[in-house]
């Protein structure tokens, strides 16, 4: 066990902790949501940053990490489409669970056959995740309606485009491999 994957175990733990803190009847309850959620994602940049600078990149760490981002940001969003209850936030939420499911199991079937390194994490991913988490911050800790919820749910739409782009870019780069198998 090392400091980074501690901090990827952390991010785990912290998902039973946002719901309860989403959900406590108190007049801070959201930021205090949208702070911790904001802690969990400088854990997820600095679990990577320190198993490179150290030298402590796992096997387990690499199969974690993704499942711990994955895990809380599905719990946001899954948290905010019942806050707003509409169908103009379920549809970007959707399309980025979607598309994290669709890139997991290419990964994972890309990694079988050897072929990892053609479905690895690109520029337009990072963005797609900045914005991502941006988003969900925002959307977190100002309730619907408030300008800067509003700022979330463009930036959220943003995201859920860069989500769309990177699919089809990871599906593409998977292609020759994929229609080989067909």
């Amino acid at each position: 066990m090392n400091i980074p994957n501690i901090l990827t175990l952390a991010r785990i733990v912290f998902i039973p902790l946002l719901v309860v803190l989403f959900y406590l009847p108190f007049e801070y309850s959201m930021l205090t949501a949208a702070a911790l959620f904001g802690l969990a994602s400088i854990t997820d940049w600095l679990d990577g940053y320190l198993a490179r600078k150290w030298d402590q990149s796992t096997p387990f760490g690499a199969f974690l990490d993704p499942v711990a981002d994955k895990l809380m940001v599905a719990v946001a969003l899954a948290l905010l489409i019942e806050r707003y209850d509409a169908a103009w936030l379920t549809l970007p939420a959707l399309v980025i669970i979607g598309r994290e499911i669709v890139i997991s199991a290419l990964r994972e079937w890309m990694a079988e056959m050897g072929k990892r390194g053609s479905v690895a994490v690109s520029w337009i991913g990072k963005v797609k995740t900045t914005l991502q988490m941006v988003a969900l911050l925002l959307l977190l800790a100002f309730p619907p309606g408030h300008l800067i919820a509003e700022l979330g749910v463009v930036t959220l739409y943003a995201a859920a485009i860069l989500t769309l782009w990177s699919m089809i870019q990871y599906l593409r780069a998977a292609w020759p491999h994929l229609s080989r198998s067909l």
